[in-house]
This record gives C-alpha cells, structure tokens and sequence, in this order.
C-alpha cells in the first residue's frame, strides 16, 4: 500500500510536469498560428492594396497622371515617404524626365535641376535590376546630395520596362518607421512595376493613336484651305500652327531655300518668335547642312540649345537657350525648284515620342511642299490669265487704234495741202502729235508683252529720267523704239542704263540746258543710246574720264561711243552695242 501510494505519487508529478509542457507547446503553436495568421492577414492587405494600385494608375490613358499615381502607389506600398520615376531618354544613358512624390514645388524649386542619371540613379540604369540600401551615402557610387535636398538613408530601386525595355526606374527612400526596405518592399514594388509597365505601354500606345488622328485631321484641314484659293504664307502659317500644337513644341518654323541661304517664312511660337520672318541664314551651317545632305531623312536633335551653344549660334538666337529635342524634316522636291526645311523644336525637358512621330513630321514637310507649289500654279494661272488680257489688249491697239490714228493722219496730210496757209501749220501739229500718239501707243504695246514681274528696260529708263528731273529743273524726253524690252541682252542692259545715267549726270553739272532727249533705238542687230542736249556744248577743260568709263563698257560688248556736238550747240553721247 505504501509503496503503491509513493509509486501514485510520482505519476501524478510526472503527469503533471507532462500536461505543463503540453501546455508550453500548445501556447507555442497558438502563436505561431497566430502569426502566421498575421503574416497572411498582412500578405492579403498587401496583396489587396497592390491590386487596388495596380486598378488604380490604370484609372485613365493620360500618360502624365499615370505617372504621378504610379509614384504614389509605390510610396503608399512600401511606406516610403519619398518616391520618384525616371523615364530613361531614347539613348538609354540618361534621364529626361523626373516625377517626385513628397517634396513640394518650393523645395523642387530649392534642390535645382533634376538629376540627369548619374551616381546611385545611373547604377539603376546601367543594370536594370532592383536594388537595397541600408544607407545612400554608404554606396561608392554616391555622390551625395545638392544643397537643400531633404536627407535620404535607406533606398529601394525598381526598374520598370515596356515590351522588354527598359522605360524607367522607380527611386524610394527613407520608410517611415525608419526602418530598411524589405524584401516584401521589393517583391510588392516590383509587381507593381510590371503592371506599370504594361499601363505605361497602353497610355503611350494610346497618346501615339490620339495624335496621329489629330495630325490626320490637321492635314485635312489645311487640304481643304488649298483647294480654294489661299495665300502661301497664309498656308504656310497654318502648318506651322498646326504643327506646333499637335506636337506640344515650343517654337516651329518653315524655311524655305533661296540659293545659297535659308530663309525663315514661317514661324509659330511665343510672341518674341515672329520677328525671326524673313531672317536669313546661311545652308552651309553645320546643323543644317546634315539635314541638306541626307537626301530626305529626317534628322532628330536631342538637345538643340546644347548644339547651338557648341556652334555659337546662341548669340543670334537667344531664345533656343530654352529649346531640347528637335525634329527638322526637309521638304520634298516637287515640280519646281522649291527646297526647304521644316523645323519642330520642344521645351527642353518636354515629354514628347518625336523621334516615333517623325513620319508625321515628315508629313506636315509633304503639306508644306503641296501648299508652296499649289500657290505657285494658282500665281502661274493667274499670270497666264493676265498676260492673255494682256495680248489681247496690245492686238486691239495695233489693229484698231495705231491703224486708225494712222488713216486719221494721213487724211489730215491730204488736207494739208488743201487748206489756207494759215490752217498748215496746225494741221502740221496734228500730225506730228497723231504721229507722237502713235510712238507712244507702240511704247505701250511692247511694255503689255513683258510678264508684269520681269525686268523692264524701258521702265527703268522711264525710272531713271524722272530721277534726273529734278537736278536739271525739267524732265527729259525719252523715245524707246523698237522691241526694247525683249530685243536687248540681259548683260548689255545695265551698260545702257549706265551710259545714260553718266550723261545725264554730265547735263546736270557741265551742260546748263535747257532741253535734253534721250533716244534708244534697238533694230538690224544692235541698241543705240543716244543723249544729246542744247547746253554750252564740250569745252577743252572739261574732264574726260566719265567718257573713257563709257567707252571701256562699250568695249567690253564689242560696241563704240561716239561724243559729238550738237547743232546749234551742245552735246551728244551716243553708245552703241550689239544684241546678237
């Protein structure tokens, strides 16, 4: 008995010691369940907040807010306070756009620029893999912060690509418990990047289709101007207009060739912008002549204020200090001879596919083309259509009008000798002012056969005795006979107008006249200048070197000059040259 009870005894200690245990590892199981049941908890909060980030900066294809709710999604699921994306340029070297969350304006404005990729974000860039830090400035890699930049420690870095390339990268630090990312961060981060990645796409894809409907519609906008009848540099400013707003550019410009240089017809931008019409440049410039050279490629800037800066060109152009990316696209040959550029050129740090868009540019350069040469057959047709009045109006005077004047004139010769001798002399007049009629008449009729727009010999010297009216105190007569205007050689025609300038100059200074004739005569193969005047004739004092001037012009033509005196007094310069 008293053994068995000892023997109760111990069993009841080591059953007791044994349910204690039981106890121990139960409470120890409970806990673990109840952490992992935490842990799942705070995996489905994750998950679930991932998932509502991910519907969320999928909310609208505007690729801007997209951006900006990425940021913030990847802050808010790593509990980052500061977060930023980069968008990698198309060289894949820098960085050309930074979006920021948790720093407002002012202090943006206090750090400076935003960082191009160097340093930690450069490491990013270079290998496209995510990355943790326990403190930034630990990195070898760092190059520290700019002044008022907030402080940074703990780091995390995602990339984020698109169609297997790489777009950007997601930059956050300092998690607000203080504490380092982990690789939850990482994972969830990184998810969140992938989804990212595809929105990014679908916004891009979506901006691409967006545009080109826009551009579609600009172009049948201004197809439409051109089928009715429009200025060119109405149509030209159009384009430019148009353009710039499709492209979101700072500033765009149509330049058109004009042999050796370029000259500025168009331009669209802010206000400083329009005094550049008409500026003339240079189409040997290096930035221009690659563009002259590639036989219709377009060619894309990415930094043009930088290009301008390197040639100089800035102090000609200050407001290109502003300017980055810049499409320039020459415009196609046509029928003529047109030749040209267009010039698209965006704000400096503007988010812009241009490089993708250059077809279209390529297209506003076709537009430009079509407007210039559309413009010039509508001026060729209306030319067309007033020389035809023109023709006819001249055939009508020398049918009907010279040939009536004539018959009139010589009834009133037949009556000359009919009529009292004090009725000859003003029957005389008559003729001689029907005859002067009929001179002038003639005159006429070979200035309605030369284009309104081309040279006029006859009109410069018209031009030129009027200049001479005033110094000599009357106005010279001039007699133009034969085909003046189309008879004499472009070369021989500046000599002429030289010889008569030289002699009236003469009249001026050493003549004192009182009349002066100026007489060019074209016919049997040569042009005769003649000027003769009734004032004190040539003295043995008077210099000769305007005559030797006259006669080497009239040498180097083949022709002579003649100076001689005139009866009763005075002097006559006569110049002769030959047409054929």
């Amino acid at each position: 008995m008293g053994d068995s009870q000892a023997g109760r005894g111990t069993w009841d200690e080591g059953a007791l010691e044994y349910a204690g245990l039981s106890r121990v590892r139960l409470d120890a199981l409970l806990q673990e369940l109840l952490g992992r049941v935490d842990e799942i908890m705070e995996y489905q909060e994750r998950l679930r907040a991932l998932l509502d980030a991910v519907v969320g900066i999928g909310a609208d294809l505007d690729l801007n807010s997209t951006l900006d709710r990425i940021v913030t999604a990847a802050c808010e699921l790593a509990n980052a306070r500061y977060g930023a994306l980069g968008v990698v340029g198309p060289d894949g070297r820098r960085l050309v756009r930074f979006i920021t969350h948790g720093v407002n304006d002012e202090e943006i404005a206090a750090i400076g620029p935003y960082p191009e990729g160097h340093g930690i974000l450069g490491l990013l860039i270079e290998h496209p893999e995510p990355i943790r830090m326990h403190d930034l400035a630990e990195h070898p890699r760092s190059y520290g912060f700019p002044s008022n930049h907030p402080p940074m420690k703990s780091f995390l870095g995602v990339p984020i690509r698109t169609r297997e390339h790489a777009y950007g990268n997601l930059y956050l630090t300092e998690k607000n418990d203080g504490a380092d990312f982990t690789e939850d961060d990482e994972r969830t981060v990184t998810a969140l990047a992938a989804a990212a990645g595809v929105v990014i796409d679908n916004a891009r894809l979506y901006a691409d289709t967006e545009q080109r409907r826009r551009w579609h519609e600009v172009n049948a906008e201004i197809t439409q101007l051109m089928l009715g009848e429009f200025d060119a540099d109405q149509a030209l400013q159009l384009i430019t207009q148009r353009a710039r707003e499709i492209s979101r550019a700072q500033v765009c410009a149509v330049l058109i060739a004009d042999h050796d240089e370029l000259v500025v017809r168009a331009v669209d931008g802010p206000p400083d912008y329009g005094r550049y019409v008409g500026r003339r440049l240079p189409a040997d410039l290096p930035l221009l002549r690659q563009v002259v050279s590639d036989d219709g490629q377009v060619v894309v800037i990415e930094d043009l204020a930088q290009v301008l800066k390197d040639v100089g060109g800035l102090t000609g152009f200050p407001e290109a200090a502003t300017l980055g990316r810049t499409t320039i696209a020459p415009l196609p040959a046509g029928g003529g001879d047109t030749g040209g550029l267009l010039v698209v050129a965006l704000e400096q740090g503007a988010n812009s596919r241009l490089t993708e868009g250059a077809d279209l540019v390529r297209m506003f350069a076709g537009q430009a083309t079509l407007a210039l040469e559309r413009a010039q057959a509508q001026h060729d047709r209306d030319m067309l259509a007033v020389l035809e009045d023109r023709d006819r109006i001249a055939r009508d005077l020398h049918d009907l009008v010279i040939q009536r004047l004539f018959a009139t004139g010589l009834q009133l010769q037949g009556m000359h000798r009919m009529a009292r001798p004090e009725h000859q002399e003003r029957l005389g007049r008559a003729v001689e002012d029907i005859d002067t009629t009929i001179h002038d008449l003639r005159a006429a009729i070979f200035e309605l056969q030369q284009a309104p727009e081309s040279s006029s010999l006859r009109s410069d010297l018209q031009a030129l005795v009027s200049e001479y009216a005033e110094g000599l105190g009357f106005r010279p007569r001039l007699i133009c006979t034969g085909p003046i205007d189309t008879g004499v050689p472009a070369s021989v025609r500046p000599q002429i107008l030289a010889v008569v300038r030289e002699s009236l100059s003469n009249v001026v200074r050493h003549a004192n006249a009182q009349n002066a004739l100026v007489e060019v005569t074209v016919g049997n193969g040569q042009v005769v200048a003649r000027v003769s005047d009734d004032g004190t004739g040539i003295g043995s004092s008077t210099r000769r070197s305007g005559l030797r001037n006259l006669t080497e012009r009239a040498q180097s033509l083949g022709g002579t000059v003649r100076l001689a005196g005139n009866d009763p007094h005075g002097t006559i310069v006569e110049f002769t040259a030959p047409t054929d």
